[in-house]
């Protein structure tokens, strides 16, 4: 039962009474507002939280799933997802194996800007280098204003210091297409019959043949079909030595040293050592030489005598296997400069002679020289380096080998004449490549000859 009398009987206020009543309804609201704000701050925690344990639980999810993929995937994935990191370490490696060419490509692109004095030829750089040619003004100077005098359609040459890769000289000149001349240096033309040297080198690496060798053949001496090349039982064939054969470009000989006596595999390993399907030359702008494996018996054949088409070298590459027959089989990596001075004057670079590899043994090398030798006095450049009497125009002795064949890029008859000397003890090492067209200028024996005519004057 309620009490009536608490009901009815009313409290008495003051000012006091008010002012206690007052500040009790603040702390009511200020503990309303902390209590309001600490829930806030709570909320938000909570939902930072919960962020927090979904992503831990959907990277502990994946974390199984990504693993398993990665050990399933394939090799050149896991290559691709670690060369971010390993790019700085393979990238000194690879600064460390390579060799110091990395003027050879400026020197090139200046060479026709380059300002010549004496016998030196200089030419300066964006940045202020000065390049310091290791080419001989003289030289060059000779073999391209015979070149341009006798207007050739296209012609091409390249000379190398055997023992040290120093590039002598390095020239073109066309009077259709001047602007092939700049890449002529490194473009790819049909090797033609300077392969029988590559053919030969297989076969003496093997100890199969000497100089000496007697091989029997059928056919004429320039036949280019193999299918009458192949000895017959009943006797009657031709036979050459192969130092003969070398001299007078004989296409059945080396057929038959190709297929019978070097057999395809050594030929396609003396193919991978002279530098083909490869890049020989880093630092360079020389394309890729390239000579695919023969699907026959006969295509073997006309791959060793050097009829192949498709069997392809720039100039540089022909004249640096030059080089290394003449240096006892070491190939050098060739170099257009001596030096590289900085504009203070400081010398930058000097240049190092650099091994590439070893092409062939001395004993190859030197059964090669035999071999080549007899170009120049009795076989395919006889011409060029005799007068109408049969007298010799050089007193020196010559290595070489010449090759003649079809082209169509640029069109025409690709002449090569590729050579060394003194034969013995080679100061030079060259190569010329003239490309005639319906009507013949020269052939590159006689931009040869032209070449060793002003080399050896003064020697």
């Amino acid at each position: 039962m309620q009490d009536f009398k608490n009901l009815s009987n009313k409290k008495k206020y003051s000012f006091f009474s008010f002012l206690e009543k007052y500040r009790k309804i603040n702390r009511i609201k200020q503990k309303s507002n902390d209590s309001f704000g600490t829930i806030s701050l709570t909320l938000k925690k909570r939902e930072r939280f919960k962020d927090l344990l979904l992503f831990t639980a959907v990277v502990i999810l994946l974390t199984p799933l990504f693993l398993l993929s990665f050990n399933y995937a394939p090799a050149a994935f896991k290559k691709l997802a670690f060369l971010h990191g390993s790019r700085q370490t393979s990238n000194i490696a690879e600064a460390v194996s390579r060799p110091p060419v990395s003027s050879f490509s400026a020197a090139n692109a200046l060479l026709g800007n380059a300002i010549g004095s004496g016998e030196n030829l200089t030419a300066i750089t964006s940045t202020g280098d000065t390049l310091h040619y290791s080419i001989r003004l003289g030289l060059q100077k000779r073999v391209y204003d015979f070149m341009a005098a006798n207007k050739v359609p296209y012609g091409v040459f390249v000379a190398i210091e055997p023992d040290t890769g120093r590039i002598l000289a390095m020239t073109s000149y066309s009077s259709i297409s001047p602007g092939w001349q700049p890449n002529s240096f490194f473009d790819l033309y049909p090797m033609a019959s300077l392969f029988k040297i590559i053919t030969a080198s297989a076969a003496l690496e093997n100890k199969k043949i000497n100089p000496n060798t007697i091989v029997e053949f059928r056919g004429n001496s320039w036949s280019e079909n193999p299918r009458y090349w192949d000895i017959s039982p009943r006797g009657r064939n031709n036979k050459m030595d192969l130092t003969l054969a070398m001299g007078k470009s004989i296409n059945p000989v080396y057929g038959r040293v190709a297929a019978d006596i070097a057999g395809k595999a050594s030929v396609m390993k003396s193919v991978e050592q002279f530098g083909f399907n490869q890049t020989l030359l880093p630092g360079t702008p020389a394309k890729e030489s390239r000579a695919d494996e023969p699907a026959s018996n006969h295509g073997l054949m006309r791959m060793g005598a050097g009829l192949d088409h498709d069997v392809k070298i720039s100039p540089l590459h022909a004249a640096v296997i030059m080089a290394a027959i003449a240096n006892h089989g070491i190939m050098m990596q060739p170099a257009l400069t001596d030096r590289v001075i900085d504009n203070l004057g400081n010398i930058r670079e000097n240049h190092s002679p650099r091994n590439i590899r070893q092409l062939v043994s001395p004993e190859t090398a030197s059964s090669l020289t035999r071999m080549l030798s007899t170009t120049v006095t009795s076989g395919t450049s006889r011409r060029a380096f005799h007068d109408r009497r049969g007298r010799p125009l050089l007193n020196v002795d010559i290595a070489a080998k010449t090759g003649s064949i079809n082209g169509t890029d640029p069109r025409g008859h690709h002449s090569w004449f590729a050579a060394y000397a003194p034969a013995n003890n080679p100061k030079i090492a060259l190569v010329a490549l003239v490309i005639n067209q319906d009507k013949w200028k020269i052939k590159s024996a006689h931009v040869g000859e032209q070449a060793l005519a002003e080399f050896f004057k003064k020697q």
